[in-house]
Protein backbone atom coordinates (compact mmCIF):
# COMPACT_ATOMS: atom_id res chain seq x y z
CA UNK A 1 0.00 0.00 0.00
CA UNK A 2 3.25 2.40 0.49
CA UNK A 3 4.34 2.05 -2.51
CA UNK A 4 1.04 3.16 -4.77
CA UNK A 5 0.32 5.95 -2.02
CA UNK A 6 4.42 7.28 -2.56
CA UNK A 7 4.18 7.10 -6.08
CA UNK A 8 0.83 8.82 -6.33
CA UNK A 9 2.16 11.84 -3.92
CA UNK A 10 5.15 11.94 -6.56
CA UNK A 11 3.19 12.16 -9.34
CA UNK A 12 0.07 14.59 -7.84
CA UNK A 13 3.02 16.59 -6.79
CA UNK A 14 5.43 17.46 -9.95
CA UNK A 15 2.53 17.58 -12.12
CA UNK A 16 0.17 19.44 -9.65
CA UNK A 17 2.20 22.04 -8.73
CA UNK A 18 3.25 22.61 -12.53
CA UNK A 19 -0.41 22.94 -13.52
CA UNK A 20 -0.85 25.52 -10.55
CA UNK A 21 1.98 27.55 -11.83
CA UNK A 22 -0.06 27.40 -14.78
CA UNK A 23 1.44 24.72 -17.00
CA UNK A 24 -0.81 22.74 -19.48
CA UNK A 25 -0.18 18.88 -19.33
CA UNK A 26 -0.61 17.96 -23.41
CA UNK A 27 2.93 18.99 -24.11
CA UNK A 28 4.25 16.76 -21.86
CA UNK A 29 2.53 13.93 -23.15
CA UNK A 30 5.28 12.48 -25.90
CA UNK A 31 4.81 8.41 -26.84
CA UNK A 32 7.67 9.01 -28.55
CA UNK A 33 10.48 10.31 -25.69
CA UNK A 34 8.80 7.66 -23.79
CA UNK A 35 9.23 4.92 -26.05
CA UNK A 36 13.44 6.43 -26.42
CA UNK A 37 13.62 6.67 -22.54
CA UNK A 38 11.87 3.43 -21.18
CA UNK A 39 12.85 1.05 -24.52
CA UNK A 40 16.95 2.23 -23.80
CA UNK A 41 16.63 1.50 -19.96
CA UNK A 42 14.77 -2.05 -20.66
CA UNK A 43 17.52 -2.89 -23.17
CA UNK A 44 20.60 -1.62 -21.13
CA UNK A 45 18.78 -3.63 -18.28
CA UNK A 46 18.55 -6.82 -20.08
CA UNK A 47 22.50 -6.37 -21.76
CA UNK A 48 23.55 -5.86 -18.36
CA UNK A 49 22.18 -8.50 -16.40
CA UNK A 50 22.16 -12.31 -17.26
CA UNK A 51 19.13 -14.35 -16.99
CA UNK A 52 19.41 -15.28 -13.21
CA UNK A 53 19.17 -11.73 -12.37
CA UNK A 54 16.82 -10.66 -14.51
CA UNK A 55 14.43 -13.33 -12.84
CA UNK A 56 15.83 -12.37 -9.74
CA UNK A 57 14.76 -8.82 -10.49
CA UNK A 58 11.15 -9.44 -11.57
CA UNK A 59 10.67 -12.15 -8.63
CA UNK A 60 11.70 -9.02 -6.39
CA UNK A 61 9.34 -6.39 -7.28
CA UNK A 62 6.24 -9.32 -7.78
CA UNK A 63 7.16 -9.29 -3.67
CA UNK A 64 6.86 -5.40 -2.87
CA UNK A 65 3.19 -5.89 -2.33
CA UNK A 66 3.64 -6.77 1.14
CA UNK A 67 4.63 -3.75 2.56
CA UNK A 68 6.76 -5.06 6.56
CA UNK A 69 7.01 -8.61 5.81
CA UNK A 70 8.90 -9.10 9.37
CA UNK A 71 7.25 -7.43 11.81
CA UNK A 72 6.95 -7.33 15.57
CA UNK A 73 4.94 -10.24 16.18
CA UNK A 74 6.83 -12.36 13.46
CA UNK A 75 10.03 -12.12 15.65
CA UNK A 76 8.22 -12.91 18.65
CA UNK A 77 6.46 -16.07 17.11
CA UNK A 78 10.40 -16.82 15.81
CA UNK A 79 11.63 -16.33 19.36
CA UNK A 80 8.70 -18.53 20.72
CA UNK A 81 9.33 -21.23 18.57
CA UNK A 82 12.96 -21.12 19.04
CA UNK A 83 12.24 -21.41 22.97
CA UNK A 84 9.58 -24.43 22.51
CA UNK A 85 12.58 -26.46 20.83
CA UNK A 86 15.47 -25.15 23.17
CA UNK A 87 13.58 -26.12 25.95
CA UNK A 88 12.32 -29.80 24.58
CA UNK A 89 15.90 -30.33 23.64
CA UNK A 90 17.28 -29.05 27.24
CA UNK A 91 15.19 -31.78 29.09
CA UNK A 92 15.10 -34.48 26.35
CA UNK A 93 18.30 -34.31 25.11
CA UNK A 94 19.62 -33.23 21.09
CA UNK A 95 17.88 -36.40 20.20
CA UNK A 96 14.33 -34.90 21.41
CA UNK A 97 14.00 -32.41 18.86
CA UNK A 98 15.20 -34.92 15.83
CA UNK A 99 11.80 -35.86 14.42
CA UNK A 100 10.66 -32.39 14.95
CA UNK A 101 13.63 -31.20 12.55
CA UNK A 102 13.43 -34.09 9.89
CA UNK A 103 9.74 -33.24 9.47
CA UNK A 104 8.96 -30.17 10.31
CA UNK A 105 5.34 -30.09 8.40
CA UNK A 106 4.57 -32.97 10.92
CA UNK A 107 5.52 -30.90 13.76
CA UNK A 108 3.43 -30.08 16.59
CA UNK A 109 5.45 -27.40 18.01
CA UNK A 110 6.08 -26.19 14.28
CA UNK A 111 2.64 -26.28 13.83
CA UNK A 112 1.68 -23.58 16.43
CA UNK A 113 3.40 -20.70 14.44
CA UNK A 114 1.92 -20.74 10.91
CA UNK A 115 3.82 -17.49 9.60
CA UNK A 116 7.45 -19.25 10.39
CA UNK A 117 6.39 -22.49 9.32
CA UNK A 118 5.11 -21.18 5.98
CA UNK A 119 8.19 -18.76 5.23
CA UNK A 120 10.65 -21.33 3.21
CA UNK A 121 13.85 -19.23 4.36
CA UNK A 122 13.24 -19.23 7.91
CA UNK A 123 12.02 -22.74 7.91
CA UNK A 124 15.24 -23.83 6.03
CA UNK A 125 17.99 -21.72 8.15
CA UNK A 126 16.52 -23.15 12.04
CA UNK A 127 16.32 -26.53 10.80
CA UNK A 128 19.72 -27.05 8.98
CA UNK A 129 21.50 -25.57 11.64
CA UNK A 130 19.38 -27.72 14.48
CA UNK A 131 20.01 -30.54 12.46
CA UNK A 132 23.51 -29.77 12.64
CA UNK A 133 23.58 -29.41 16.25
CA UNK A 134 21.74 -32.42 16.56
CA UNK A 135 23.92 -34.34 14.64
CA UNK A 136 26.80 -32.93 17.57
CA UNK A 137 30.04 -33.31 14.91
CA UNK A 138 31.02 -29.46 15.05
CA UNK A 139 32.09 -26.90 17.24
CA UNK A 140 30.42 -23.94 18.27
CA UNK A 141 32.47 -21.67 16.36
CA UNK A 142 32.55 -23.79 13.26
CA UNK A 143 28.69 -23.91 13.23
CA UNK A 144 29.03 -19.68 14.12
CA UNK A 145 30.92 -19.50 10.72
CA UNK A 146 28.92 -21.70 8.91
CA UNK A 147 25.58 -19.76 9.68
CA UNK A 148 27.88 -16.27 8.76
CA UNK A 149 28.90 -18.06 5.61
CA UNK A 150 25.51 -18.69 4.23
CA UNK A 151 23.92 -15.18 5.57
CA UNK A 152 26.56 -13.30 3.75
CA UNK A 153 25.64 -15.73 0.61
CA UNK A 154 21.94 -15.18 0.97
CA UNK A 155 22.54 -11.10 1.25
CA UNK A 156 24.74 -10.76 -1.93
CA UNK A 157 22.06 -12.59 -4.06
CA UNK A 158 19.52 -10.74 -2.52
CA UNK A 159 21.44 -7.82 -3.56
CA UNK A 160 20.95 -8.75 -7.32
CA UNK A 161 17.79 -6.67 -8.16
CA UNK A 162 18.84 -3.64 -5.89
CA UNK A 163 21.73 -3.41 -7.96
CA UNK A 164 20.06 -4.12 -11.05
CA UNK A 165 17.66 -1.30 -10.49
CA UNK A 166 19.73 1.38 -9.04
CA UNK A 167 21.77 0.76 -12.55
CA UNK A 168 18.60 1.55 -14.30
CA UNK A 169 17.95 3.97 -11.98
CA UNK A 170 21.51 5.88 -12.35
CA UNK A 171 21.22 5.77 -16.17
CA UNK A 172 17.75 6.99 -17.07
CA UNK A 173 18.77 10.65 -16.68
CA UNK A 174 21.44 9.84 -19.34
CA UNK A 175 18.94 8.39 -21.69
CA UNK A 176 16.04 11.43 -20.57
CA UNK A 177 18.63 13.51 -21.91
CA UNK A 178 19.62 11.61 -25.08
CA UNK A 179 16.19 11.58 -26.31
CA UNK A 180 15.91 15.42 -25.22
CA UNK A 181 19.41 15.65 -27.71
CA UNK A 182 17.59 14.04 -30.31
CA UNK A 183 14.78 15.98 -30.15
CA UNK A 184 16.72 18.86 -30.68
CA UNK A 185 18.78 17.57 -33.33
CA UNK A 186 15.50 17.17 -35.31
CA UNK A 187 13.74 20.77 -34.18
CA UNK A 188 17.10 22.49 -36.07
CA UNK A 189 17.40 20.40 -38.72
CA UNK A 190 13.38 21.86 -39.57
CA UNK A 191 15.20 25.32 -39.45
CA UNK A 192 12.95 26.80 -42.12
CA UNK A 193 9.69 26.25 -39.63
CA UNK A 194 8.22 29.65 -38.23
CA UNK A 195 9.53 30.46 -34.40
CA UNK A 196 5.97 28.98 -33.12
CA UNK A 197 6.77 25.23 -34.36
CA UNK A 198 10.32 25.48 -33.62
CA UNK A 199 9.41 26.21 -29.86
CA UNK A 200 7.01 23.82 -29.60
CA UNK A 201 9.57 21.48 -30.74
CA UNK A 202 12.20 22.05 -28.47
CA UNK A 203 9.26 22.43 -25.69
CA UNK A 204 8.87 18.75 -26.60
CA UNK A 205 12.19 17.69 -26.75
CA UNK A 206 13.17 19.36 -23.24
CA UNK A 207 10.35 16.77 -21.57
CA UNK A 208 12.77 13.73 -22.39
CA UNK A 209 15.27 15.52 -20.09
CA UNK A 210 12.44 15.45 -17.30
CA UNK A 211 11.08 12.46 -17.47
CA UNK A 212 14.40 10.73 -17.43
CA UNK A 213 14.91 12.08 -14.06
CA UNK A 214 11.54 11.78 -13.09
CA UNK A 215 11.42 7.79 -13.87
CA UNK A 216 14.73 7.46 -12.17
CA UNK A 217 14.61 9.97 -8.48
CA UNK A 218 10.14 9.54 -8.43
CA UNK A 219 10.18 5.94 -9.33
CA UNK A 220 12.78 3.12 -9.99
CA UNK A 221 15.76 4.14 -7.27
CA UNK A 222 12.47 4.17 -4.89
CA UNK A 223 11.69 0.27 -5.65
CA UNK A 224 15.39 -0.27 -4.97
CA UNK A 225 15.28 0.81 -2.14
CA UNK A 226 12.52 -1.04 -0.98
CA UNK A 227 13.75 -4.04 -1.99
CA UNK A 228 16.71 -3.59 -0.16
CA UNK A 229 14.87 -2.49 3.27
CA UNK A 230 13.45 -6.28 2.93
CA UNK A 231 16.72 -7.95 2.30
CA UNK A 232 17.95 -5.85 5.69
CA UNK A 233 15.05 -7.37 7.16
CA UNK A 234 15.63 -10.67 6.13
CA UNK A 235 18.88 -10.27 7.24
CA UNK A 236 18.48 -9.29 10.35
CA UNK A 237 15.53 -12.31 10.60
CA UNK A 238 18.65 -15.30 10.21
CA UNK A 239 20.71 -13.21 12.43
CA UNK A 240 18.43 -13.08 15.28
CA UNK A 241 18.05 -17.18 14.65
CA UNK A 242 22.16 -17.69 14.66
CA UNK A 243 22.49 -15.42 17.82
CA UNK A 244 19.78 -17.60 19.84
CA UNK A 245 21.15 -20.71 18.21
CA UNK A 246 24.84 -20.13 19.33
CA UNK A 247 24.03 -18.75 22.82
CA UNK A 248 22.38 -22.08 23.04
CA UNK A 249 25.71 -23.69 21.71
CA UNK A 250 27.48 -21.98 24.69
CA UNK A 251 25.83 -23.78 27.13
CA UNK A 252 23.00 -20.93 27.47
CA UNK A 253 19.37 -21.59 29.12
CA UNK A 254 16.73 -20.75 26.15
CA UNK A 255 15.44 -17.70 28.12
CA UNK A 256 18.60 -16.46 28.23
CA UNK A 257 19.25 -17.85 24.83
CA UNK A 258 15.89 -15.87 23.38
CA UNK A 259 17.16 -13.30 25.19
CA UNK A 260 20.26 -13.10 23.02
CA UNK A 261 18.01 -12.82 19.68
CA UNK A 262 15.89 -10.07 21.48
CA UNK A 263 18.62 -7.76 21.92
CA UNK A 264 19.62 -8.46 18.15
CA UNK A 265 16.21 -6.83 16.67
CA UNK A 266 16.12 -3.45 15.46
CA UNK A 267 14.24 -1.39 18.80
CA UNK A 268 11.22 -0.22 16.18
CA UNK A 269 10.41 -4.39 16.48
CA UNK A 270 12.40 -5.48 19.70
CA UNK A 271 9.91 -6.47 22.62
CA UNK A 272 10.25 -6.03 26.52
CA UNK A 273 12.17 -8.38 28.75
CA UNK A 274 9.31 -8.76 30.09
CA UNK A 275 6.83 -9.10 27.15
CA UNK A 276 9.51 -11.54 25.13
CA UNK A 277 9.38 -13.98 28.38
CA UNK A 278 5.65 -13.69 28.67
CA UNK A 279 5.06 -14.36 25.29
CA UNK A 280 7.43 -17.26 24.78
CA UNK A 281 6.15 -19.30 28.05
CA UNK A 282 2.26 -18.16 26.59
CA UNK A 283 2.26 -17.81 22.59
CA UNK A 284 -1.00 -16.34 22.74
CA UNK A 285 -0.50 -13.40 25.15
CA UNK A 286 0.49 -11.34 22.08
CA UNK A 287 -2.91 -12.03 20.00
CA UNK A 288 -4.74 -11.43 23.64
CA UNK A 289 -2.64 -8.26 24.44
CA UNK A 290 -2.91 -7.03 21.03
CA UNK A 291 -6.79 -7.92 20.89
Amino acid sequence: MLIPLGFIIVAASVFGGFVLAGGHLGPLVQPTEILIICGAAIGAFIAANNGKAIRATLNATSRLKRTKRYDKATYMELMALQYKLLSKMRRGGMLAIEQDVEKPEESDIFSEYPRIQSDPMIMGFITDYLRLMVSGGMEPMEIDELMLHEIEAFEHEAHIPVDALSKVGDALPAFGIVAAVLGVVNALSQADAGVEKMGLMIAHALVGTFLGILLAYGFVNPLASRIDRQVHEAVKMLQCIRVTLLATLNGYAPQLAVEFGRKALHTAERPSFSELENHVRNPGGLETETA
